[in-house]
C-alpha cells in the first residue's frame, strides 16, 4: 500500500514524542477523533504510521485525514491499555472497532430483610442486597426466578404490598410462595433455610442442597410429618428436573464467559455465552460498529477490553479465537478488574461444548442479520414502488395520537432508519391547547412541533412521513410542513381497513392521488404493506404507552396534591407505604398516622380530603 498524501507535519511531530508508555488520538481537521491507541513506546508506534509502505487500505485512509496527534503519557502500559478503552468509548473513534454494548446486565436480587425477596434487578449492584448474576437477557433472569420459586417458594412481591397483606396471595396458593405476609405459615428459621438453599443454587451448590433436603425428607418421614416430607420430596424432584433440562451442565459450579468470534457472509460478529454456577444462561451476539477489515482475534481482544470495563468479570474466560497479543489483554483485563482473570482455550469436553455451541450461534446470527437486511432491503423497494418514489426511502417517521376521550392527548413521532426502528430519535408530544378528541389538531401540533427545528436545518430530515389516519390527518400533516416551508416531504396517511383488518389499510396520498390499497383478505401482506404497518403499530405502540404513564401520573397524585400540607416528598411515602393511591384511600387514619412525616392532624385532613 503506497503511502498517502497527507496535510499533517508528522516530521516536526515525531522528534517530540517520548520514548514511553502511553495512548495517542489521531483527529481529524474539524475535530472528530479519527483513532485512539496505546503504545509501550509512544514514540515507535506513531511513527509506524508514517512509513513508506503501510498494512491495509484503511490504515491508509486514516492517515490521510489526519490534522494532528495528541498523546496522554502513563505510568505503564497496563494504565494506558485501561485509557485506550476509555478514551473509545467515550469518543467512538471513526477507524477503532466499537462494541456498542452500553445496556446493563440483569442480576437476580435478594434482599437482606427479615423475609428477603427475589427480584429482577438492572443497573450497578451495591452492597444493600445479594446480588447473582449477571445474566444475558432479561428471560433468562426471569426462567430463573420461576425455577426458584417452584423450588423455595420465596417472596417475589415489592416491600410495600409484603407489609400490608392480611391473607395470602395467588402465588401461595399455586405453591409459588410460603406466605411470609402471613403470621404463622412460614416460621423465619425455615424461611431462613429455603434463602440459604436459593443461594446455593444460584451457586450452583446442587449436590448439596440435594443432600439436605434428602436429609430433612427422611426427618420429616420418621417424625410422621408426612406434609413436609412431601414438600421436600417436590423440591428434590423439581431440582433433578432442572438438572435433566440443562443440556450442558459442569456440576463443579464454574463461573464462565465463553467468548468466540467469527467472520461470515461479510458480517464479523462476537458472541458472550454465560455460564453461572455450571448452568449456561444463554448468550448475547454483538456485531461491533467500524468492524471492517479487523479479524475475528481483534475484534475478541476490543470486546474483552471495552466489556470489562463496564461489568463484572466471572473467574476465567474460554475464547476461541485467542488474542493476537494474549498477554496485553490479560494485562488491561487485570487493571480492569483488579484481579487475575484467566483467557484460556477451550481443552476440556464441556469447554469444547460451550465453545462450539457458542460459534454456532455466531454463525446463525449472522444468518439470521443478514436474512433481515435482505429483507429490509426487499420491502424498501417495494414501497418505492408502490408510492412512485425515485429512491427507497432511508429514514421513515410515523405519527400517531393517542388519548381517552379526549383526555391528555399525546402523540408519538417514532423513526425507521438503516433496516430497523430507531428508539433513539423516538420522540413523545403532550398535545395542548386543543378541542379534546380533535385528532386533526393533535396531529397538526405534533408535527408543527416535531419539524420547526429541522427547517432550521437541526436535526435529521426523513425521507417520509407516515401518518396513522385519512385523508384529515394527512391534510393537517401536509398543512404543518407547508407552514414551515418543508412542502417537499412526501406524507401518506394509513387509513384503517373496513373492520380494521390488518392488510386491508388504504394508503392516502397528500398530493390528492387516489388511495392505494395493496393488501386483500384472501392475499398475505405485501412487503410494502407489512413494514408499513410495522412501523404504523410501533407509533400505536408508543403513543399509547405514553398517554397510559401521563394519565396515570395525573390520575396518582392529583388528589393528593390539592390536600395542604402533603408535598412531594409526603406523597411519595404514602403512596411507597401503603402500595399506591387506592391504598392510601383505603387506609383508616390511625395507619395514616403512622406513616413517617405525618402528624395525627394532618392524617385528619387527608382521610377527610379523600373521603
Amino acid at each position: 500500500m503506497s503511502f498517502p498524501s497527507i496535510v499533517f507535519d508528522y516530521k516536526a511531530f515525531l522528534p517530540t514524542l517520548p520514548e514511553l508508555p502511553g495512548v495517542y488520538r489521531m483527529l481529524a481537521e474539524e475535530g472528530g477523533a479519527l483513532y485512539v491507541g496505546k503504545a509501550k513506546n509512544l514514540k515507535k508506534r506513531v511513527s509506524s504510521y508514517f512509513q513508506k509502505t503501510l498494512a491495509s487500505p484503511r490504515i491508509a485512509m486514516m492517515v490521510s485525514q489526519i490534522a494532528r496527534i495528541e498523546i496522554t503519557v502513563t505510568r505503564s502500559e497496563a494504565e494506558a491499555l485501561l485509557l485506550e478503552n476509555n478514551l473509545i468509548k467515550s469518543l467512538s473513534p471513526r477507524y477503532n472497532i466499537l462494541f456498542r454494548d452500553d445496556k446493563s446486565y440483569p442480576y437476580i436480587v435478594m434482599s437482606k430483610d427479615e423475609f428477603p425477596r427475589l427480584g429482577f434487578f438492572r443497573g450497578n449492584p451495591d452492597r444493600k442486597a445479594d446480588y447473582f448474576g449477571p445474566y444475558p437477557s432479561s428471560s433468562a433472569v426471569r426462567e430463573s426466578l420461576y425455577l426458584l420459586q417452584k423450588m423455595f417458594r420465596l417472596r417475589t412481591c415489592e416491600d410495600s404490598v409484603f407489609a400490608n397483606r392480611s391473607r395470602p396471595c395467588l402465588l401461595h396458593q399455586i405453591r409459588r410462595c410460603s406466605a411470609p405476609c402471613v403470621a404463622g405459615l412460614v416460621s423465619r428459621e425455615d424461611y431462613a433455610l429455603d434463602v440459604k438453599h436459593a443461594a446455593w443454587f444460584l451457586s450452583g451448590r446442587h449436590s448439596e442442597i440435594s443432600a439436605q433436603l434428602q436429609q430433612a425428607m427422611e426427618a420429616a418421614a420418621a417424625r410422621l410429618e408426612f406434609e413436609w416430607a412431601a414438600l421436600y420430596r417436590d423440591q428434590l424432584q423439581s431440582l433433578r428436573q432442572v438438572q435433566e433440562r440443562q443440556c450442558i451442565e459442569s456440576h463443579r459450579g464454574e463461573d464462565v464467559d465463553v467468548i468466540v468470534a467469527t467472520r461470515a457472509a461479510g458480517q464479523l460478529c462476537v458472541n458472550l455465552a454465560m455460564v453461572r454456577g455450571g448452568r449456561h444462561l444463554g448468550d448475547r451476539p454483538l456485531f461491533p460498529a467500524h468492524g471492517g477489515d479487523f479479524s475475528p482475534a481483534e475484534a475478541l481482544a476490543a470486546f474483552i477490553a471495552q466489556h470489562y470495563s463496564q461489568h463484572p468479570a466471572p473467574a476465567r474466560l474460554l475464547v476461541s479465537p485467542l488474542p493476537d497479543e494474549p498477554e496485553e489483554t490479560a494485562a488491561v483485563l487485570e487493571t480492569a478488574t483488579g484481579r487475575v482473570v484467566p483467557i484460556a482455550e477451550a481443552h476440556t469436553r464441556m469447554h469444547k461444548a460451550w465453545v462450539d455451541m457458542a460459534l454456532q450461534n455466531a454463525t446463525l446470527a449472522i444468518a439470521a442479520r443478514n436474512q433481515g437486511k435482505a429483507q429490509q432491503v426487499e420491502r424498501l423497494e417495494a414501497l418505492r414502488q408502490a408510492l412512485g418514489l425515485a429512491e427507497p426511502p432511508a429514514r421513515i417517521e410515523c405519527f400517531d395520537i393517542s388519548h381517552t376521550r379526549g383526555e391528555l392527548p399525546v402523540a408519538s413521532c417514532v423513526v425507521y432508519q438503516d433496516g430497523g426502528m430507531k428508539k433513539s430519535d423516538y420522540r413523545r408530544f403532550n398535545i395542548r391547547d386543543i378541542e379534546p378528541g380533535d385528532d386533526y389538531a393533535a396531529i397538526r401540533q405534533a408535527v408543527g412541533r416535531r419539524y420547526a427545528k429541522l427547517a432550521e436545518s437541526e436535526g435529521k430530515m426523513p425521507d417520509l412521513l407516515l401518518i396513522d389516519g385519512g385523508k384529515g390527518q394527512v391534510a393537517m400533516a401536509a398543512a404543518a410542513l407547508a407552514e414551515l416551508g418543508l412542502s417537499h416531504l412526501p406524507v401518506v396517511g394509513i387509513s384503517k381497513g373496513e373492520g380494521r383488518k390488518i392488510g386491508l389499510e388504504s394508503l392516502v396520498f397528500a398530493d390528492g392521488r387516489e388511495a392505494l390499497q395493496l393488501g386483500s383478505v384472501e392475499t398475505p401482506l405485501p412487503p410494502a404493506l407489512r413494514l408499513v404497518v410495522e412501523i404504523r403499530d410501533e407509533a400505536h405502540r408508543f403513543a399509547i404507552t405514553g398517554h397510559r404513564a401521563r394519565r396515570g401520573k395525573a390520575r396518582n397524585s392529583s388528589r393528593l396534591d390539592d390536600i395542604p400540607g402533603v408535598g412531594a416528598a409526603r406523597r411519595k411515602t404514602l403512596l411507597a407505604r401503603f402500595g399506591g393511591l387506592p391504598g392510601v384511600v383505603a387506609a383508616t387514619e390511625e395507619q395514616l398516622a403512622q406513616t413517617p412525616g405525618v402528624s395525627p392532624a394532618l392524617a385528619e385532613t387527608i382521610y377527610r380530603a379523600l373521603h
